[in-house]
This record gives structure tokens, sequence and C-alpha cells, in this order.
């Protein structure tokens, strides 16, 4: 069965009480209900992380090369714009990854139009809600993630 690691980084544990106008009120714990809802149906495994700590995450992220994770969903927060050390993490795994981001970072202040992480995934989620950790989700969960993604 695959299994796909899901990594949220800082304030994602308080997503509910900050900045409700961009965020809303859904919390980290009805994200992952509707991830493991979607993963049943496509019978993949799902493992949930979140740290507000850098090298907490780049450790989840290296520990994930033994073999057992066959695809990453990543939220870095606030270290999509900042993290070298998450960035080389990735590239130093080789499982595909996807980043997932609540809001659009490009419809927000300048410093957030800039990630670290883009450049070294199959692809960027941004703006589309929880709906874009369930779209990875999909694809990830997919059998040959290349060229399988269905929408429904």
């Amino acid at each position: 069965m695959k299994k796909i690691l899901i990594v949220n980084g800082p304030n994602i544990n308080i997503l509910e009480k900050r900045e409700t106008a961009i965020y809303g009120s859904i919390s980290l714990k009805d994200i992952e209900k509707s991830l493991i809802a979607l993963a049943e149906k496509l019978k993949v495994g799902v493992d949930f992380f979140q740290s507000n700590h850098e090298g907490e995450i780049v450790d989840k992220i290296q520990n994930s090369k033994s073999g057992r994770i066959s695809g990453i969903i990543i939220n870095p927060a606030a270290y999509t714009h900042t993290s070298i050390a998450i960035r080389d993490a990735l590239v130093s795994v080789s499982v595909p990854t996807i980043e997932v981001h609540i809001s659009n970072i490009y419809a927000r202040e300048n410093f957030r139009h800039k990630s670290y992480i883009a450049p070294v995934v199959i692809g960027q989620i941004s703006g589309l809600g929880i709906d874009g950790y369930l779209l990875a989700l999909k694809k990830l969960g997919a059998v040959n993630i290349n060229n399988a993604f269905e929408i429904g």
C-alpha cells in the first residue's frame, strides 16, 4: 500500500485561530479528517506531521527516504520563503512531492511570492484551501503519478 507523508509547517497547528479572513475557521484536525476519508477511498495510507521547528521538519523528510513513503505533501508555511534546509532535504530523498498552500501566496505580500520549495517538487497548489491537499493526495495516490489524474 502506498503511504503518503503530509507535512505541515509553523502555525498550521493553530490554523483556525489565526487570520481567519485568509484561512477561515478550518483546523488542522479538519484537514486531517478529510485526508483520511479520501485516503481510504484511494486505498493509500497517510502519515501526518506538523512542527513549528525547521530541523524537525528536515528530520521527518530525511526519514522518509527509508522507502516506506511513496509521496510527500508539504505545506511548509512561512518556511516556504526562507528554508533552504527543507528544500535540500526534499532534494536528498527523491520522493515525489507536492507543495500546498491554503491561501494564494502570490496574491499576498511580496515576500511570500518566492518559494524555495517550488523548484524541487513535482507541483505546487496555492489558494484552493483544503481542496489543495485533497488534489495533491489524489495525484500522489494515483497508480502512475506521471500521467494519472482524475478529478471527481
